[in-house]
């Protein structure tokens, strides 16, 4: 009985053994295997080479952050000291170039409160370090001051330069109406 046990164990040992230096070989093949593997892509950016991101500073995350916190809370002069004195803005009907004045009246929401519930956020640098963007994904809701409530869903990608927001780019989905 004794040599049956000792038998299995040396085996169980030896197919152990085996099983992970086939898996750890199998995953460094692989490894290797996808890093040297060309691939096509069905289409390619205009302005610079595929795969030309690298992750960002997260500061640059915070910064956009705060920003939209102040506006949430109303704060329109914290939320626009983040801001360039010209910003390119981009969002449903509108796409041009405007000032801290024009942001200003833009952003301004006395007449309702704002909530935001923030799904995610990440940041990028392109490999030659000239863009640099946030990109944020969340619920923003807002009330009036009768109480009625409306929610949209954001996808906003903020171009950052010397510390400061130069481009907002907000894409917009509304949310079906409750039945």
């Amino acid at each position: 009985m004794k040599r049956i046990l000792f038998t299995a164990s040396i085996a169980l040992m030896v197919i152990s053994c085996n099983t992970k230096t086939e898996s750890k070989t199998g995953d460094e093949n692989t490894a290797s295997a996808s890093s040297s593997d060309k691939i096509e892509y069905a289409y390619l950016p205009m302005n610079h080479q595929p795969d030309n991101w690298v992750r960002g500073d997260q500061k640059n995350v915070a910064l956009v952050l705060n920003s939209l916190k102040a506006w949430a809370d109303g704060n329109i002069d914290e939320c626009l000291k983040y801001f360039a004195d010209s910003v390119n803005i981009a969002w449903d009907g509108v796409d041009r170039k405007v000032s801290k004045d024009t942001l200003k009246t833009w952003f301004n929401h006395d007449n309702a409160t704002v909530q935001i519930k923030m799904d995610d956020y990440e940041t990028v640098t392109s490999k030659d370090k000239k863009d640099n963007w946030v990109s944020l994904w969340y619920t923003q809701i807002m009330t009036d001051k009768k109480g009625n409530a409306d929610s949209v869903y954001n996808m906003d990608d903020l171009k950052i330069d010397n510390g400061k927001i130069v481009v907002l780019d907000q894409k917009t989905r509304k949310f079906p109406k409750a039945k």
